[in-house]
């Protein structure tokens, strides 16, 4: 499998999805690709990782357990991370390009994992990849 982030310092990848199954495969085949992916289940869980580890992007499910969507996460994680990439995946919704943060990418569900890494390492080339919604 081509790794996408074949640099000295890998990209960083925080994958927030409650599915378990979902999250962990998603999350072992970006290792695979050579992204350093952390995993979380909610947004509490994302924010506390965004507060400890260096991340440069953002991949979240919209619809999260709990008190906050993937959209409000990103809106925070802008807050604490200025100028990390957000992407957002959902089955269950598009969101308007205005309700999203500037820059952001959306994927719908279902994805797969290989062209994510792709998507995810050119939109950190890039910084603010435009994809049709």
């Amino acid at each position: 499998m081509k790794a996408f982030a074949a640099d000295p310092e890998p990209i960083s990848i925080l994958v927030v999805e409650d599915d378990f199954l979902i999250r962990e495969w998603v999350a072992d085949s970006l290792s695979e690709q050579g992204f350093a992916v952390h995993r979380a289940g909610s947004a509490a869980e994302a924010l506390r990782i965004l507060g400890v580890a260096a991340v440069d992007v953002l991949f979240t499910d919209i619809n999260l357990p709990g008190a906050m969507d993937g959209m409000t996460l990103a809106r925070r994680a802008r807050e604490l991370v200025p100028d990390v990439c957000v992407v957002y995946a959902s089955a269950r919704m598009m969101p308007e390009p205005q309700a999203r943060v500037p820059g952001s990418i959306f994927v719908p569900k279902p994805y797969v994992p290989t062209l994510i890494g792709r998507l995810l390492a050119d939109a950190r080339k890039t910084a603010t990849v435009a994809v049709p919604a």
